[in-house]
């Protein structure tokens, strides 16, 4: 057969297998919010309890109930003091604040809020539930089994699986003391730009609320098991929506697709029985409708009047990390409208004493009316009556201390073998022989980090190394411990590589960990890994330069595109973020004794794989932006088929450039924060829960993440010597374009310690090129603690020598003590030179 014949006979058949429908089929199309009858029914027992408890709570007491601080800013003391109702830890907290603390630790500390919580004067005394993001296994416990993110589990279509793994995941938190959980995620993710689309089971809403509804029954349960704990829906509503995928941004989709596709998920949970449900940070405008609900923790129209009037929801609401604040009108610790909207309890993480004493005073002004407050703490209370809190301390569970029931490294790996998803083989490279000599290439492949992605011991997944995970396998260590160290040997970079010394290469290749926010990708860039990870394509290039068949393992916790990684490749595994259990990558990889392997693959796509570096919105399809692989792919050895050579386009941008991201939280590549003074430099690093004084003889500067928009987003800097601030680029960057759209340094600041001296702000373009403007006049308005954004045009910048063509730090602060400052939310945009209060150069 011809080679023209061949390619468009592989063409056909890759057609055909993209083609593919949805394995699930959609569900009945609704015209309003549906009732939805809860497996856990009204116990009138329950019912008069709670009556007799409100009626007998002061105000205080009924607020506290309502109030939810974070660990590390509140002690079990002032859990007693201040009737505290639950605690949670987020992502990189934990007891004593020791990322190793012991699964024992974690039930110390439980048992000491419990106990505070049940020592109070209040007639009956109501005991503090506390809640963790166990997002995929109890991923915040040294020690503990990281399951597949859900993106990878919604490739198993195996909801059977997925009940499984609730229930393992509410043994692994009972085993620490702890009885909420904050999942099921049941996002319908329609963008991959959003940095949380890992957390979506799938794009198929139908998929969504099959496996919503298996998780609730295997974590929760009816609370008769020991392992039961509390689960939540999250985030209600229409999170995956957001317009570009930006987190916390907007949905614009009409009222029938909310409920029909955003809504699916929350039927699911709500008909088995989950008891809290969390607000989600976006807010929705159905301009179809005309309908602007705006932000979804302000909104009655949807946390009382849909959810809990239509829905019937029984349960309490919980707001997310500050989300009260992006409430017009509202702040981290006041917002009477966010709790007349229906939110029952408010997670305040810092601010909990002033919320509390601003909540109090808004009900005494009839602001908040008391039979509102009364509802939300009637809710409360149900929960935990319902899930036995008043019957049994922490430690009471029989797995309670347990280190062994926080793995369930099996059912893991089980849980990784279904979820990988073959894209290719080419002349039956998979499965590998077990007497191959094999060469891994890439970083990822000894990286834990990598592999089990965000919210993985901290809450963006960074700061860890392989020995922070104890209990795990590398994809590195699980072939040599399958094939044999001597078989196996390891070139990250593929550098100098022999080929006769080996048979085959396996590189394993993907994203580096991100979670919310910080994981989003402009609507103005592309979609490729290769653009944004470029040292991956380089070790594919080395390794395909061997003249070996190429096996790619590929991690990341959304579909990318990816053709020119493809063309490289003569196998392609798409791994998702499989978590702790490498092994169950080797499963299906490497053949038996008698050369079949013992497990196919049986994975197949929880969302469609673009086929361009610009897609179109899941949602809303382009005929000229087609997937390369549709919804429900995947191929096996049992059913080939050969993949033609594709398209190959790495363009810059997609459209035009409007914003350069510099820091927002983490750094922002190929930017970096760094401390300078006396001709040397400290990189500050992404720890976000790191303190930095530096350097140790004679500092010049303290550096600590503190919050001025979202969680843990500024780096406050207190200067102690005169020292810079600066955002530096492993290149120059060309900020011609932007300048030419009437562009502007922008950064969001809050000053602690007004400036008693200059506070330059400038850009640098090389040795001698910089300049910039003084802002210290600006700075010294404002009162502590008080925001605001600094927008600086390019315009002064290029008038003070500085080549916006050649720039290596485009932001730069100059100053000396005494100031203390925030900084975040830097970045140049477009069109901004003339933004309210924009500096007027001179």
């Amino acid at each position: 057969m011809s080679s023209a014949r061949k390619t468009v006979l592989a063409l056909c058949v890759l057609t055909a297998l993209a083609a593919q429908a949805p394995v699930a089929a959609a569900a009945e199309r609704l015209q309003d919010w549906p009732r939805v009858t809860s497996a856990i029914a009204a116990d009138p027992a329950i019912e008069a309890r709670v009556r007799t408890i409100v009626g007998q709570m002061t105000l205080a007491q009924k607020v506290g109930q309502m109030t939810q601080p974070e660990i590390k800013q509140i002690t079990p003391e002032q859990v007693r003091t201040y009737y505290i109702g639950s605690v949670l830890n987020g992502g990189g907290s934990w007891p004593g604040m020791d990322k190793h603390a012991s699964v024992a630790d974690w039930v110390k500390l439980a048992d000491a809020y419990h106990a505070a919580s049940l020592s109070t004067d209040a007639q009956t005394p109501v005991p503090v539930i506390w809640g963790t993001d166990a997002v995929h296994g109890h991923s915040n416990v040294y020690g503990a089994t990281l399951f597949p993110h859900n993106i990878g589990l919604g490739a198993t279509r195996d909801a059977a699986l997925i009940e499984r793994i609730g229930a393992a995941t509410g043994t692994a938190t009972r085993a620490t003391g702890i009885g909420w959980v904050f999942a099921p995620t049941l996002a319908v993710a329609h963008d991959p730009r959003w940095g949380r689309t890992y957390e979506s089971f799938s794009s198929d809403p139908a998929v969504v609320r099959e496996f919503a509804t298996a998780y609730v029954k295997g974590a929760q349960g009816r609370f008769n098991a020991d392992g039961n704990v509390v689960a939540t829906a999250k985030h209600y509503i229409g999170d995956g929506a957001t317009d570009n995928g930006r987190d916390q941004g907007e949905s614009t989709v009409d009222k029938a697709t909310m409920i029909n596709v955003h809504g699916q998920g929350y039927f699911g949970a709500l008909g088995e029985g989950v008891q809290t449900v969390m607000a989600s940070f976006n807010s929705w405008n159905d301009r179809a409708g005309g309908v602007d609900y705006g932000k979804m923790h302000g909104s009655q129209a949807l946390l009382t009047g849909a959810l809990k009037d239509k829905m019937g929801f029984d349960g309490f609401v919980v707001s997310d990390w500050n989300g009260i604040a992006q409430v017009p009108g509202c702040r981290n610790d006041s917002c009477a409208q966010a709790i007349n909207a229906g939110i029952d309890m408010v997670m305040v993480p810092d601010d909990w004493k002033a919320f509390i004493a601003n909540t109090m005073a808004q009900v005494e002004s009839g602001e908040i009316p008391m039979a509102r407050i009364d509802d939300a703490v009637t809710r409360i209370l149900r929960v935990k009556l319902r899930a036995g809190l008043f019957d049994h301390k922490p430690s009471d569970s029989r797995f309670a201390g347990d280190s062994a029931a926080v793995q369930h490294r099996e059912l893991a790996r089980e849980a990784v073998r279904e979820s990988l998803v073959l894209l290719k083989n080419q002349d039956k490279v998979l499965p590998l022989k077990r007497n191959a000599r094999v060469l891994v290439v890439g970083e990822s492949a000894d990286n834990l980090s990598n592999q089990a992605g965000g919210w993985s011991l901290t809450w963006q997944g960074t700061e860890n190394t392989n020995a922070d995970f104890p209990n795990a396998d590398s994809v590195l260590g699980a072939l040599r411990a399958e094939l044999g160290a001597a078989q196996v040997t390891f070139n990250a970079d593929a550098n100098d590589i022999d080929a006769t010394q080996f048979d085959v290469v396996v590189a394993v290749i993907g994203e580096t960990p991100y979670a919310e926010t910080n994981g989003d990708i402009l609507a103005s860039d592309t979609v490729s890994h290769s653009r944004a990870q470029p040292k991956d394509l380089a070790v594919l290039k080395a390794a395909a330069a061997s003249g070996k068949q190429v096996v790619t393992v590929y991690f990341s916790g959304r579909p990318m595109y990816t053709n020119d990684l493809l063309n490289l490749s003569q196998a392609f595994v798409a791994a998702w973020l499989p978590g702790s259990e490498g092994k169950g990558i080797t499963d299906v990889l490497v053949a038996g004794k008698d050369g079949k392997s013992a497990h196919d693959f049986t994975g197949k796509l929880s969302f469609p794989w673009p086929g361009v570096p610009c897609p179109a919105p899941i949602d809303r399809p382009d005929p000229k932006r087609p997937p390369l692989f549709k919804l429900g792919y995947g191929l096996s050895y049992a059913q080939p088929a050969q993949v033609a050579r594709l398209p190959e386009a790495n363009p810059d941008h997609c459209g035009e450039v409007t914003t350069l991201p510099i820091f927002n939280r983490l750094d922002t590549a190929p930017f970096s924060l760094h401390i300078a003074a006396n001709g040397a430099t400290q990189p500050l690093g992404n720890d976000l829960n790191a303190s930095l004084r530096w350097p140790k003889e004679k500092p010049v500067a303290d550096v600590r993440t503190v919050q001025i928009n979202t969680q843990q987003d500024a780096r406050e800097v207190t200067w102690l010597a005169p020292a810079q601030l600066i955002a530096r680029s492993t290149s120059r960057r060309n900020l011609s374009a932007l300048a030419r759209s009437n562009g502007a340094l922008q950064f969001d600041v809050m000053v602690q310690h007004p400036p008693a001296s200059g506070v330059k702000v400038t850009m640098q373009c090389g040795t001698g090129c910089e300049g910039g403007v003084d802002i210290a006049s600006t700075l010294a308005s404002l009162q502590p603690g008080q925001k605001r954004t600094v927008t600086i045009p390019l315009a002064c910048f290029a008038s003070k020598g500085v080549d916006l063509g050649a720039v290596e730090a485009p932001f730069v602060v100059t100053a000396d003590k005494p100031f203390a400052a925030a900084f975040t939310q830097v970045r140049v945009a477009a069109k901004a030179d003339k933004a309210e209060g924009a500096v007027v150069c001179n």
